[in-house]
């Protein structure tokens, strides 16, 4: 089945592995189904907590001992928290993949979650939360998404409040780990110089034992409406994101934004890179982005620059949204969109760790592993007549919201 295997056990808990026999590492992820947006009001950041406190010691291993295990052997552990998926990820040579296997076992089965590091942890999540109010050019996507997703659970950012933070204790964590960290909410990935029978016989071995109930269904996505919205800070430039909620991962419309966020703003070749900084010189950072969940993607512009340059370059912004709502593109730049997306699919693929996360993401939404082969076609079938349609219905004037980040006594008009 092009080089991927995938085995359930009799518990629920997938497992699923791609040979690479030209290499000679391995990416290995334990990945839940879970993030931000299983989270309410009450417990929001707690997703991301937990990913720090699974590293904090077992009863076999201390903090120290769990990263020099694996450090000592030449190789990496880290984790993630989405706002749909949490992974706990370590790569190194093949030869020592069931010693990351074991280690990353411990760590779900058996963290402590010792009241002492939880304190102690608290103050971590909270400076970490505190870079990212420092960082304007990051917490804008957090504000962004927190107005268009307002009154659906996707609203909640990943590291969530302060006071939540503060307030985290072992029984809330508890709570959460029984009621997402669930058998048929967990997957095991490998990509690289793996063999499938070894890892499904490690998984039987730490965790064919390992008992859950099913996992709890999360709310659809609601669409809301948003308003412009401008938040003042000690910052030097303006920040600024225009955009919109579109169709989630498993719309086959989602992979035409692609094609036509690359024209429009990502890359040096696209129109408003060429506008805005190599023809009027009045921003260094200016893109568009496509950030995809289950049922819905945002989607948007984001671009910084000076305050006294700031009503020039929205303006311009705006020109070229409007000439792409007018006259989308050409063919020619339809086929370099196209070559560049392909290009980017299949180099990242050079990358065992990439390869380990394009998996797991593909079968949490597809329920199936979907090859190189169907992306590419996907891609080499997007017409010209499609992609002017969705342009009209994404360019739609007026329904773009704007977020913006600015000094504390600049007014944005």
């Amino acid at each position: 089945m092009n080089g991927y295997n995938i085995t359930k056990l009799t518990n629920g808990i997938n497992v699923l592995t791609e040979n690479i026999p030209y290499v000679r590492s391995f990416s290995l992820g334990f990945w839940f189904n879970t993030g931000s947006k299983n989270e309410t009001a009450k417990n929001n950041g707690i997703s991301h907590f937990i990913e720090h406190m699974l590293f904090k010691g077992t009863k076999k291993r201390s903090a120290r001992r769990i990263a020099d295990e694996i450090e000592s052997l030449g190789g990496y552990l880290n984790a993630f928290t989405s706002k749909e998926h949490t992974c706990y990820y370590g790569r190194g040579l093949s030869q020592y993949i069931g010693k990351t296997f074991e280690v990353l076992a411990d760590m779900i089965l058996d963290s402590q979650l010792k009241s002492k590091d939880i304190k102690n942890e608290a103050g971590v999540v909270i400076d970490e939360l505190h870079d990212i109010e420092d960082s304007p050019e990051e917490l804008i996507f957090d504000k962004f998404e927190s107005n268009i997703y307002r009154g659906n659970s996707l609203h909640y950012p990943i590291i969530g409040t302060e006071k939540n933070i503060l307030e985290f204790d072992k029984k809330a964590i508890e709570e959460y780990l029984n009621k997402f960290y669930t058998n048929n909410n967990f997957f095991i990935v490998a990509s690289g110089c793996v063999s499938h029978d070894e890892i499904v016989k490690m998984a039987e071995k730490y965790f064919g034992s390992r008992k859950s109930e099913l996992k709890q269904t999360t709310k659809k996505f609601k669409p809301t409406t948003a308003e412009d919205q401008n938040f003042r800070k000690e910052v030097q430039q303006i920040h600024a994101i225009i955009g919109k909620s579109v169709y989630g991962y498993k719309n086959k419309k989602r992979q035409a934004i692609s094609i036509l966020s690359h024209i429009l703003g990502d890359g040096s070749s696209s129109r408003l890179f060429q506008a805005l900084r190599e023809k009027n010189g009045i921003t260094y950072q200016i893109n568009t982005f496509l950030n995809s969940f289950y049922d819905v993607s945002t989607f948007g512009v984001y671009f910084s620059t000076n305050p006294k340059n700031y009503n020039k370059a929205l303006n311009l912004v705006n020109i070229e949204l409007q000439k792409f709502y007018d006259k989308p593109f050409t063919k020619k730049e339809l086929q370099r969109a196209k070559a560049y997306v392909k290009g980017n699919i299949l180099l990242g693929l050079e990358n065992t760790s990439n390869r380990m996360m394009r998996m797991a993401q593909s079968f949490i939404y597809f329920n199936k592993v979907r090859t190189i082969e169907e992306t590419i076609s996907d891609i080499d079938n997007l017409d010209m007549n499609f992609l002017v349609e969705l342009t009209h219905e994404l360019f739609e004037p007026g329904t773009l919201i704007k977020t913006t980040i600015s000094p504390e006594k600049f007014q944005i008009s």
